[in-house]
């Protein structure tokens, strides 16, 4: 036996009459003409406030496309400067690529400047300034090697201190610098000992090793 519901599914609903259509398009075209009007009460209210959003969001967005512009058109400046006076070996140009840019473009810069000119004081500007702790701890390792001979071992090892951890890629040969100039300078007893703790660190390099026992 089929149940209430069961059966009032296989109820047709009932076709709508003409009034029935007109009823509906009238109550549609009520509804569209209370919403326009809301729709305008609401643009009419808050018509400065989107105006000005809309400008603002402009002005942004503009800003955004200039300023990105502007760096590129800035890097590539740049780069093309650097290229230019590497291959016109223009030491200068390097030197104040250097010193006007920033990161290790600049330093690599700059440490090329030093290589073309020999002007150890563009290495100097280097050791003291750089960005990169690689290119910097490089510099200093040059300047020891240009300079060294008019230094104390105690002034070296002194230069050198920032080296003295193995954050930094010369930790190894900086420590072997220092032994040799101990050695140098007669104080065979701290030369020896730098040079031990190299040959008995396990993650020193094996050149490095090798030239500490050598010279132990």
């Amino acid at each position: 036996m089929a149940t209430i519901l069961e059966r009032n599914k296989n109820v047709k609903p009932p076709k709508k009459t003409r009034e029935d259509y007109a009823e509906d398009a009238l109550y549609r075209e009520v509804w569209e003409e209370v919403n326009n009007e809301k729709t305008q009460r609401f643009i009419k209210k808050y018509a400065r406030v989107m105006i000005a959003a809309a400008v603002a969001l402009v002005v942004v967005v503009v800003g955004i496309q200039i300023g990105v512009t502007s760096y590129r058109a800035r890097r590539i400046a740049a780069a093309q400067n650097y290229e230019t006076a590497i291959i016109n070996r223009d030491a200068s140009a390097l030197a104040a690529i250097g010193q006007l840019s920033r990161g290790a473009s600049a330093d690599l810069a700059l440490f090329q400047a030093y290589l073309i000119s020999g002007d150890a004081d563009k290495l100097q500007h280097l050791a003291d300034h750089g960005h990169s702790r690689d290119l910097r701890d490089l510099a200093r390792i040059h300047v020891v090697q240009l300079r060294g001979d008019q230094m104390s071992a105690s002034d070296v090892e002194q230069y050198l201190a920032d080296l003295d951890t193995k954050k930094s890629p010369y930790y190894y040969t900086s420590r072997l610098i220092v032994a040799q100039k101990y050695l140098a300078d007669g104080d065979a007893a701290r030369g020896r000992g730098i040079l031990d703790k190299i040959i008995s660190d396990k993650d020193a390099p094996a050149i490095v090793a090798a030239n500490a026992a050598a010279l132990r």
